[in-house]
C-alpha cells in the first residue's frame, strides 16, 4: 500500500527533506571548517553568535511551535538558513565578517524553533516500537543533504588552488534552503495525521504563553532532564574539532568537499545501524538501551584515541601549499577514514539520544519542550567550543576537553536508561477524563489556541 499523505510516516519524510535542504546545506557549508573559508575566524565567531541565541531560543522552541504550529514556525525559520549561506558572499567581496555574524545570531534563533518542531514530529509521532526506526529514516534523509551539499563545494572547487568556497557554492546553497523553507508549508497539521493503527498523534490539549513559561521553567528542575544536561552539552560541541581541526586545518578545499560527502553519508549508515538496536524485539526496551550505549562508548573512545594520534602527528595543521588531497591514498587515508568514522560516530550519538528522550513520553506537547531543551542545551556546548576556536586555545586542549566531556556523560546517561520504562509514559491513556485537559479551538496547524 503506497504512503497515506497523513500517516507518520510520510510527515516524518516531509520533515526529512525541509531538513535535507536547510540544516543538511548548513551542514555541507560548516563541514567545510571556517565555513568553507581559508581563514576561519568569521566563521568560527558567527559560529558562537549562533549557538548563542540557539540556546535561547532551542529552549524556548518547544513552546513557540506549541503554540504557532509546525508549519509556519518551520517556514519562516528555513529562510534563516538561506540568509547565513548568503553572507558568506557578501565575507568573499568585502572581507568583513560582521554581517556573517549577525546572520549566525539570527539563524540561532530559527534553527532552535525548526528543530524543536523536527525533533517533535520525529519522536512523537511514530509509535513506541518505531521510534528507532523513524530516527533512523530522518537521519538518512537529513544527511543525504550534506552528503549532496558536499558534492557542490567538491565539483565547483576541483581545479581551484583557493583556500575558501567561490561564489557560485553559496548561491547553490541560498537557493536550495529557501525551497526547504517553502516545504514547510507541505506539512499536514498535526491534528490531521494518524497512525497506521489508526490513532491520532494529538491529544488536543490547552495551552497558552503563560503556561508554555511555567512548563520551560519546569525543565530545569525536572530530575531526568538535568541528569540529561552532560549528554546534550556534548552532544555538539565535537563539531568544531572535527570542522576546523581536522577537516579545515589537514585537507585543500576540493578534499573539504569530499570529506563532507563521506562524513554526512556515512551517517546514514550509523544511524540505520543503531535502528536495529533501538527497535529490536528480542531484547527489553531497557537492555536495547544498555547495548546502544556500549556501541556509542567504543565508537567515541576510538574516535578520540585516533584524533590524538593524528594531533600528534600534525599539531599545527598543515599550511595551504602542503595540505592532504584525496588523490594523495598515502598520506591522505588515514584522516580520510577517522573523518568518516567522525560522522558515523555523531550519527550513533544524535540517534541514541533522540531515542532516550523519546523513551520518556508519548505527549507531543512534552516531547516538544523536551527537544527544546535537549537543542538549547546542546547549543550552549556548541557555543562554548566555537569560542574556543575563535579564541584560538590550543588544539591539544580542545581535542582533551571532548574527551573529558565525554566520559563526564557517561554516568548520568546510564542513569537515565536505568530510568526507562518498557513503555513510555502515555498521557492520553492515562487522561482521559474530560476534565483533565480543556479542549479548545484548533488553529491551522493543529495545535491548541
Amino acid at each position: 500500500m503506497g504512503l497515506r499523505y497523513y500517516s507518520t510516516l510520510t510527515q516524518v519524510i516531509i520533515v526529512g527533506f525541509v531538513c535535507f535542504l536547510c540544516p543538511g546545506m548548513f551542514n555541507a557549508v560548516n563541514g567545510m571548517g571556517g565555513g568553507g573559508q581559508l581563514d576561519p575566524k568569521a566563521g568560527n565567531n558567527a559560529n558562537t553568535a549562533l549557538y548563542s541565541t540557539f540556546v535561547v531560543f532551542g529552549v524556548l522552541g518547544g513552546a513557540i511551535v506549541n503554540l504557532g504550529g509546525v508549519r509556519w514556525t518551520i517556514f519562516g525559520s528555513g529562510f534563516t538558513y538561506a540568509l547565513y549561506s548568503a553572507s558568506y558572499i557578501y565575507l568573499n567581496h568585502k572581507a568583513d565578517g560582521s554581517f556573517t555574524i549577525a546572520a549566525g545570531a539570527l539563524l540561532g534563533v530559527g534553527a532552535g524553533i525548526l528543530w524543536a518542531a523536527q525533533g517533535m514530529i520525529m519522536v512523537s509521532y511514530p509509535r513506541e516500537d518505531e521510534k528507532g526506526r523513524y530516527i533512523a529514516i530522518f537521519w538518512v534523509i537529513f544527511n543525504l543533504g550534506g552528503m549532496l551539499g558536499g558534492i557542490l563545494p567538491f565539483a565547483i572547487n576541483y581545479n581551484s588552488s583557493s583556500g575558501s568556497n567561490s561564489d557560485g557554492v553559496y548561491i547553490g546553497f541560498v537557493v536550495l534552503e529557501c525551497l526547504g523553507a517553502c516545504l514547510g508549508l507541505a506539512l499536514a497539521p498535526p491534528s490531521k495525521v494518524t497512525r497506521d493503527d489508526g490513532s491520532s498523534v494529538v491529544l488536543v490539549k490547552y495551552t497558552n504563553v503563560g503556561r508554555e513559561a511555567i512548563e520551560i521553567i519546569k525543565l530545569f528542575v525536572n530530575p531526568l532532564m538535568l541528569a540529561l544536561l552532560p549528554m546534550c552539552f556534548t552532544s555538539n560541541f565535537f563539531y568544531t574539532y572535527q570542522f576546523d581541526h581536522i577537516n579545515g586545518a589537514l585537507f585543500n578545499i576540493r578534499t573539504r568537499g569530499f570529506n563532507n560527502m563521506l562524513y554526512w553519508g556515512f551517517q546514514m549508515l550509523g544511524s540505520y545501524l543503531i535502528s536495529l538496536v533501538l527497535d529490536s524485539t528480542r531484547f527489553v526496551r531497557k537492555t536495547r538501551g544498555y547495548i546502544a550505549f556500549a556501541v556509542v562508548f567504543v565508537v567515541f573512545n576510538a574516535i578520540w584515541g585516533g584524533s590524538l594520534a593524528l594531533h600528534n602527528k600534525y599539531p599545527d595543521g598543515l599550511e595551504l601549499q602542503d595540505r592532504l588531497d584525496f588523490k594523495e591514498t598515502k598520506r591522505a587515508s588515514g584522516p580520510i577514514i577517522l573523518y568518516l568514522l567522525c560522522g558515523i560516530g555523531d550519527a550513533l550519538y544524535q540517534s541514541f539520544a533522540y531515542w532516550i528522550i523519546g523513551a520518556l513520553s508519548n505527549d507531543n506537547q512534552l516531547l516538544a519542550r523536551y527537544i527544546g531543551f535537549y537543542k538549547g542545551m546542546q547549543s550552549f556546548g556548541a557555543a562554548i567550543a566555537w569560542q574556543l576556536a575563535a579564541k584560538e586555545v590550543s588544539v591539544g586542549h580542545q581535542l582533551i576537553a571532548n574527551w573529558v566531556l565525554f566520559g563526564i556523560s557517561i554516568p548520568s546517561m546510564l542513569y537515565v536508561i536505568w530510568r526507562i520504562k518498557e513503555h513510555s509514559e502515555d498521557i492520553s491513556a492515562k487522561h482521559d477524563d474530560a476534565d483533565s485537559y480543556q479542549e479548545k479551538t484548533i488553529h491551522q496547524d493543529g495545535i491548541a489556541a
